[in-house]
């Protein structure tokens, strides 16, 4: 019997020999360059181009099939944006033009440097309530009040919609998603279906605010909408939110749960971390709207926030132990007295180490794959071809379609960057189906492939698939009330 390492080996090997003799095979003459060096190589009908479609295709399937192959999704996502700049670093040194690949990939660097600093805060924070105990206390409070699981559906969905539209719609998202894991622990269905109307609302919540999401800041710094005009799309993206929920609510238990009571009390400086929280929203929100800076600079900012109390959450526990022990002492609770001699003080590179790295190099590997292709002419191609051959409604509902398989920053800077004749009326309209396109898939935004991080296998690719007709029929719907109150 062959050694299962050496068989392995083997095929490393063979897989390398066919790259080697698929790279020694293309001659760099058949590449089409640009008419200067400061230009990018067009490679939409090479062979390379086809090869780095198939890589990211190949690479997205197996994310897909994660529930089956028990496989992390960040291994075949950064595997393929490796394989994808090392072929075009190849292909630009061939043409002597290696500065124009090393700039491009490192603005996509800097592009996914925002975003994991950005994730990586807001983590940390969820992690610090979650040590500090917060959620557990919303969930004693909802099992005392005996809210039904359809309640419970109804207020996540509705508080996600509204605190995504002033506050990154991937932090609400994940908040969110933390009480739905305490309050319906191990329901795996519904903990699936409550996601998926949590990361609907996030979405739809995000669309009508110059703030609320990526998409709306970009669209609203090109200049394209004033900051007043998108409020007009409050109604539909209620609309967008309110169908598949009501109909998703149908398939929910309305009885009321059982009734327990629960002694319960959170840990030290919890509530003071959930202001420091709400501060770092804030701030992330004011560096931006105010000072025009990059909302991760408020997120670091926050960090500190975080890191400031932390010490002072180490430097107070003796004091606040020997205050407690005291009290314990005097009512001889045995209990209280064992749990104060096993407190671990406060730490917050534990909750850093704690974040869900899989879900952070799961973005590296999306954000570098869909730049990669942007740079050989993928994304502007598509775009043309769209706003050339059909009506600009058509296309800008095909563009939100998109943003469910391609992330939606790229899409709609691609639109922008083709600046098509549109009028505000079909600006927003993009502007709303590139932010909400992204809930058919789970994999569609952000907030979706992060709830799929953090829920562990409750909520996932295809228990998401199996609503997509409802949050269809909800887009369908949202864009003919667009067109209806504002067109």
């Amino acid at each position: 019997m062959s050694h299962p390492t050496l068989h392995n080996q083997t095929k490393r090997n063979f897989l390398i020999y066919v790259f080697a003799a698929i790279a020694a095979f293309i001659s760099p003459n058949l590449w089409a360059a640009a008419a200067g060096h400061d230009s990018a190589l067009n490679l939409t009908n090479h062979l390379v181009g086809y090869l780095a479609v198939g890589i990211f295709v190949l690479a997205y399937s197996l994310v897909i099939a994660e529930d089956y192959l028990h496989m992390r999704k960040s291994k075949p996502v950064l595997v393929a944006a490796g394989i994808i700049w090392f072929m075009l670093g190849w292909i630009y040194t061939q043409h002597d033009m290696q500065e124009v690949a090393k700039e491009v990939f490192e603005v996509n660097l800097l592009e996914y440097a925002e975003l994991l600093l950005f994730l990586l805060v807001a983590m940390t924070y969820i992690n610090a309530m979650e040590e500090r105990k917060v959620f557990d206390a919303i969930r004693v409070w909802m099992i005392s009040k005996g809210l039904s699981l359809r309640s419970l559906f109804w207020l996540t969905g509705i508080m996600a919609f509204a605190i995504s539209s002033f506050a990154n719609n991937l932090t609400t998202a994940m908040l969110m998603c933390a009480i739905v894991l305490k309050v319906a622990k191990g329901n795996k269905a519904f903990i699936n279906i409550a996601c998926i109307n949590i990361v609907v609302a996030s979405n739809a919540g995000g669309a009508f605010s110059p703030f609320g999401d990526i998409t709306t800041l970009m669209v609203w710094q090109a200049g394209l909408v004033r900051f007043e005009q998108f409020f007009v799309l409050f109604i539909p993206s209620v609309v967008n939110f309110v169908v598949p929920a009501t109909i998703m609510s149908l398939f929910i238990s309305s009885q009321p749960s059982q009734v327990i009571r629960e002694e319960f009390e959170m840990k030290r400086g919890a509530k003071r971390i959930v202001f420091l929280f709400i501060l770092t929203i804030a701030t992330s929100v004011v560096a931006h709207s105010s000072f025009g800076m990059p909302p991760v600079l408020g997120m670091m900012t926050g960090l500190g926030y975080l890191k400031f109390f932390g010490y002072y959450l180490r430097r107070s526990l003796p004091r606040s132990l020997a205050k407690k022990r005291s009290e314990a002492e005097k009512r001889k609770d045995e209990k209280a007295i064992k749990r104060l001699g096993q407190v671990v003080p406060f730490d917050v590179f534990t909750k850093v180490a704690q974040a869900e790295w899989d879900t952070l190099l799961f973005f590296f590997g999306v954000v570098m794959c869909v730049g990669g292709l942007g740079f050989m002419g993928y994304l502007s191609l598509i775009s043309h071809a769209m706003y050339t051959n059909w009506d600009p409604t058509y296309a800008n509902i095909a563009a939100g379609v998109l943003s469910a398989i391609v992330d939606n920053i790229p899409v709609m800077y691609a639109v922008i960057a083709m600046n098509p004749p549109m009028d505000v009326t079909q600006w927003l309209l993009v502007t709303m189906t590139a932010g909400v396109g992204g809930s058919l898939l789970s994999v569609g935004s952000a907030a979706g492939v992060a709830l799929m991080g953090q829920s562990k296998g409750m909520y996932t690719f295809f228990g998401h698939l199996k609503w997509s007709w409802a949050i269809a029929l909800g887009y369908a719907l949202s864009i003919l009330v667009h067109l209806w109150i504002n067109g």
